[in-house]
């Protein structure tokens, strides 16, 4: 009976190389990524109430370290996670921090930090135990990647339980350097290990998960306007602000699914981290536009918009935007298609230089939002005049979402 249970209930992980081909996105990773929703949506209520510089960076630093968690957590289930009950009861397990954390993530930078450290570090502790059990299992030719990986966890995890002791703005830093270490280790390791020996090579449902997550913080651009209009008098001012400036979200889902989303990174050193790590920034850009709409829509009525939350928007989107050209250079289409998106990562760029010259010039929230969704608009139909060009532009379709 013992034997039985094991054998169908508590399996050992897969190891690096077992991947699952065809394997879709399962509903027990849905429900994981729904509680990120809420995480989220405490970090973003924060920065929506505080647009100050030192509430900027709490966001930035707090934001980068839920997206390594979900990174983590996202990789490590769609290479190694099966579909038994010890995946079930540690994918909970990480449900009830993650809920945890949600009560801390709100005041992350102040009252509320050494709570969050201790509970990330509990996460990531976790998350470690779960790749462990893997490296126990892997061939020795993964030892390259899954030994420096393991150590950046367990790095991860004494750091973040030290810096609960830290005073407020010391803890922050220590905070900031933890996501810089990851992105430079992530980008770094990637770099110097061969292609078959990686074991990370994105499968179909990664790229799936990366999409969802982009709709999760594309959601928050929705939450901050709805919030923005519960609070701004009911005037047609605020609720055309808040209407056109939905809008911006629109764009750039559009955007991101017509030439990102469903479409695969090339599987070579460089590419593969430019794909994973450039979507930090898109989904920080993203998530930091909504929160900006609260305030936009709350002075709709003034003759220019508060400074801070001009900068706010005009920069987020623009970061979003960059950072987009990097995730598109990383796609086998890139290559198949340069003709579509040779013209699209130049249009990105102007794009994101008209909209800080937008958010510079200041003008009001209605204006502002309408320039920053007009010069959307102009960067998608760029691309897709240039898509229409090819011989076969079926070869080259939108997914269709």
């Amino acid at each position: 009976m013992v034997r039985r249970f094991r054998r169908v209930f508590w399996q050992p992980p897969r190891p690096h190389g077992e991947a699952i081909e065809g394997r879709t996105v399962t509903f027990l990773e849905l429900f994981y990524d729904l509680v990120y929703v809420v995480v989220i949506g405490r970090a973003s209520h924060a920065l929506a109430h505080g647009v100050t510089w030192r509430g900027v960076a709490t966001f930035a630093v707090v934001f980068t370290l839920i997206w390594i968690a979900w990174l983590n957590g996202t990789v490590y289930h769609d290479l190694h996670a099966r579909g038994d009950g010890r995946t079930r009861v540690f994918v909970f397990v990480q449900m009830l921090l993650l809920a945890l954390l949600a009560v801390f993530a709100g005041n992350a930078g102040a009252t509320s930090g050494a709570a969050f450290a201790v509970v990330y570090a509990l996460l990531m502790a976790v998350l470690t135990g779960l790749w462990y059990a893997v490296r126990r299992l892997d061939a020795p030719e993964f030892g390259a990647i899954t030994g420096p990986y393991l150590a950046g966890m367990v790095a991860s995890v004494v750091v973040m339980g030290v810096s609960a002791a830290l005073p407020p703005d010391p803890r922050l830093v220590v905070w900031a350097v933890v996501g810089i270490a990851w992105v430079v280790g992530g980008v770094l390791l990637d770099r110097t290990v061969a292609v078959g020996r990686s074991g990370i090579a994105a499968s179909v449902s990664l790229v799936e998960r990366f999409g969802l997550f982009v709709i999760i913080v594309l959601g928050e651009v929705v939450v901050g306007v709805v919030s923005g209009l519960a609070e701004a008098p009911e005037d047609a001012e605020p609720i055309a602000t808040g209407f056109v400036g939905l809008m911006i979200g629109f764009g750039i889902w559009w955007t991101y699914f017509d030439f990102v989303g469903r479409r695969m990174p090339r599987n070579e050193p460089g590419a593969r981290a430019m794909w994973l790590f450039g979507h930090l920034p898109v989904t920080m850009g993203i998530t930091a536009s909504g929160a900006a709409m609260v305030s936009l829509i709350v002075h709709a009525d003034v003759a220019r918009a508060p400074a801070a939350t001009s900068w706010l928007l005009a920069g987020s989107v623009a970061v979003a935007l960059v950072a987009l050209v990097g995730v598109m250079s990383s796609l086998e289409d890139r290559r198949r298609f340069p003709t579509v998106y040779g013209p699209l990562l130049i249009a990105l760029l102007t794009g994101a230089a008209v909209i800080v010259a937008i958010g510079w010039w200041d003008p009001a929230p209605l204006a502002l939002v309408g320039s920053i969704v007009l010069t959307l608009v102009v960067v998608w139909f760029v691309a897709i005049t240039r898509w229409l060009r090819l011989d076969d532009p079926g070869a080259a379709s939108p997914p269709k979402g």
